[in-house]
């Protein structure tokens, strides 16, 4: 699955990297605990979570993630989308709360670990 396919399944707004939504993502976690992230996630593409603050665009950047995506409506700051910018990190947002999303995902395919 693309991005493209991510922004559209969850009605996503792109907040930065728009010109990267062709990358593919066979994968995805959710959390809003990036200790939990760092410590059991692996191979995964994308990040959904509703922590937004710039400790989440280091932990994407450590595990090689494409893309971020905030839930229940959280809008990134300047500095957070600088930061994806700077490490080619696809920032979306989308209104769905973090079990909905993944549902939505798990059920058009994308798969967790």
């Amino acid at each position: 699955m693309n991005l493209r396919e991510i922004r559209d399944i969850l009605d996503a707004t792109v907040f930065c990297g728009e010109n990267s939504l062709d990358r593919e993502v066979k994968s995805a976690c959710a959390s809003d605990f990036m200790s939990d992230v760092l410590a059991f996630v692996k191979n995964q593409g994308l990040l959904l979570t509703g922590m937004v603050n710039p400790q989440v665009v280091r932990t994407a950047e450590m595990m090689d993630m494409c893309c971020i995506v905030f839930v229940r409506g959280k809008q990134p700051d300047e500095v957070i989308l600088q930061m994806a910018r700077e490490r080619d990190i696809v920032v979306m947002g989308c209104k769905q709360r973090l079990f909905i999303a993944c549902g939505l995902l798990y059920s058009k395919g994308l798969a967790g670990e």
